[in-house]
């Protein structure tokens, strides 16, 4: 079974209850409404054609019972898929979140927008897939309803409907493998055209300043035809599978009208027979407009499927447990609460070559480079990003990349700084237990302590309504400075045992700048402490190197002879030229 269909299954699976209820809801509708033309030409023929006044008072009553029956089916069964659809598009937008934020895409690297349109439209369209089973099943009822009815009027037309209408479902089918391919292509090209959109609009301000908005705009021209193009495919598509329904739907109606009235005219068949048969060919063309339309959105349904189990196939899946693949040969991991070394080797990452570092439990451990790449590779191996392409990341003989446990112990807190939500006190709510935020007891001071840390405390106070004060999207309303200290009083706030930090004083003046060294330092390693806790800052700044414990310089000059490290502390190092010329500049 294909990953789309093994999810779409998962989905049937996942709302049996509700998509049965609905799908037995909708068939009564249906059956109901191939009813009516019998009704009525059983009012035509024993009580419009006889004038006996009690049998048409009887007749319009047994209408109206009819029509009050398939209208309360019908609205139950659009309440209850309704209601199951959107329940599942809401699991799904979740599932694929929860994959994304848990183990970032690796290896066919979808960017925000491509994201963006698997989470939104993707996941709606596969949830669709219960309303679409449901009323395909109902519908065809409703035709093999109208089919025995017509079959009992008269044999031979009877006979003819059930051959043309399964040929004509089988047609309308084969036309759906097309469809498919086009609105994968559509789905794709617009995830395309997003993805560039949100690239554009997260570079404006770099692409102003050096002149490139007329090449990136060309360049959103250009991915924007291609959607355009891909839609109307996609669209001619559609078209022609409706138009083909709905012709065919009409020459169906057409030959059944002129055969049932050459019968009425031999007298094979009465008056009332005649309006049963005229009504029965006439609802036909509803039940095979649904089964036209379920089999297109059915084509759409696998190809979005295919698009979010594409996405999960990268996401969190099966993660190992304590004693994974990760822990190294003879290594016991660590304990929950038990501090553990923070520990690479042999690690290749891009301009990383074959680097061995070790982070202890207890140390502030300086990282030094003016290579912004490999500060970047460092980041994005330690915050899961990016996978080593050799080597090993182990945090107490586990990988923190794939590890629950271990991913729960550290936290990477990148240069970019992203502010969430619409209050301060939201923007630092870190939603662990016992941290700022949590439900923990010591939540509340302990953000108190982070923001004195961080020197953050100052842009509380200054704002008006203290945490409380309104928060622009991405920190619009605050400095770049300010939006920094509260970036790093979330993450001291956060209180994991290990935590990396790169860059976090960059946008500070130099008195600010002591003053959340010094606060650093006597939060995570002070009096009062925790035990245990590992630091790592990436920075060149001195003030914040001076209080660390060790000091590592990286360099790579020569990618041939791998990632050179220097180690010592700030003031041991300032002897080397390399390090005094990358920290005291």
């Amino acid at each position: 079974m294909t990953p789309s269909r093994r999810l779409l299954a998962d989905v049937l699976r996942r709302r049996r209850r509700p998509a049965l209820v609905g799908c037995l809801a909708s068939t009564v509708h249906q059956t109901c409404e191939a009813l009516v033309p019998v009704a009525i030409g059983l009012v035509v023929a024993r009580a419009v054609a006889t004038g006996d006044t009690t049998a048409i008072a009887w007749s319009v009553a047994g209408v109206l019972a009819l029509f009050a029956v398939l209208t309360a089916a019908g609205a139950y069964a659009f309440w209850t898929i309704e209601g199951a659809q959107l329940r599942e598009a809401h699991h799904l937008r979740v599932v694929v979140l929860r994959a994304v934020l848990h183990r970032p895409p690796t290896s066919a690297d979808l960017r925000d927008g491509d994201v963006l349109s698997v989470a939104t439209s993707d996941t709606r369209h596969t949830a669709e897939v219960l309303a679409l089973l449901g009323y395909l099943f109902s519908a065809s009822v409703g035709m093999a309803v109208s089919a025995v009815v017509l079959l009992r009027v008269d044999a031979l037309l009877g006979l003819g409907l059930l051959v043309a209408v399964p040929l004509l479902v089988l047609g309308l089918q084969r036309l759906a493998p097309r469809l498919e391919r086009r609105v994968r292509t559509r789905q794709e090209a617009a995830g395309l055209a997003a993805a560039t959109a949100a690239d554009l609009l997260a570079g404006l301000r770099p692409l102003r300043g050096f002149g490139g908005v007329p090449e990136a705009v060309r360049r959103y021209r250009t991915v924007s035809r291609t959607s355009r193009d891909a839609a109307v495919g996609a669209a001619g598509a559609t078209a022609a599978v409706v138009g083909a329904g709905t012709l065919a739907t009409g020459l169906l109606l057409l030959g059944t009208a002129a055969a049932a009235t050459a019968l009425a005219v031999r007298g094979r068949i009465d008056v009332g027979e005649l309006v049963t048969v005229v009504g029965a060919a006439a609802f036909l063309a509803d039940p095979v407009r649904t089964i036209t339309s379920c089999v297109q959105g059915l084509a759409v349904s696998r190809a979005s499927a295919a698009r979010v189990a594409a996405l999960l196939a990268d996401g969190p899946g099966d993660v190992p447990g304590p004693r994974s693949a990760a822990t190294g040969a003879g290594e016991a991991a660590a304990a929950p609460g038990e501090p553990a070394p923070l520990v690479l080797e042999g690690v290749s990452a891009g301009p990383l070559r074959g680097l061995d570092l070790t982070a202890a439990p207890g140390e502030v451990l300086g990282v030094v480079t003016t290579d912004t790449a490999l500060a970047d590779a460092l980041t994005g191996v330690l915050g899961g990003r990016r996978t080593p392409e050799a080597g090993t990341v182990r945090l107490g003989g586990l990988d923190p990349a794939r590890d629950p446990v271990a991913t729960g112990r550290l936290l990477v807190e990148p240069h970019a700084v992203h502010l969430l939500g619409g209050t301060l006190r939201e923007a630092l709510s870190t939603g662990t237990p016992g941290g700022a935020g949590g439900p923990g007891g010591r939540g509340p001071a302990l953000l108190e302590r982070a923001l004195t840390a961080s020197a953050a405390d100052e842009v509380v106070r200054a704002r008006p309504g203290g945490l409380d004060a309104e928060l622009l999207e991405r920190g619009a309303n605050l400095s770049g400075g300010q939006q920094q200290r509260l970036a790093l009083a979330r993450a001291l706030a956060a209180d994991r045992p290990v935590l990396v930090l790169r860059d976090p004083t960059t946008a500070l003046d130099a008195l600010t700048e002591d003053t959340v060294a010094a606060g650093l330092r006597d939060l995570r390693h002070g009096p009062g402490a925790p035990g245990g806790r590992t630091t790592v800052v990436l920075t060149t700044s001195p003030l914040l190197l001076a209080r660390c414990d060790r000091v590592v310089l990286l360099t790579a000059d020569d990618p041939r002879t791998g990632t050179r490290t220097l180690s010592g502390t700030h003031a041991e190092l300032l002897a080397e030229p390399a390090y005094a010329a990358a920290v005291l500049r």
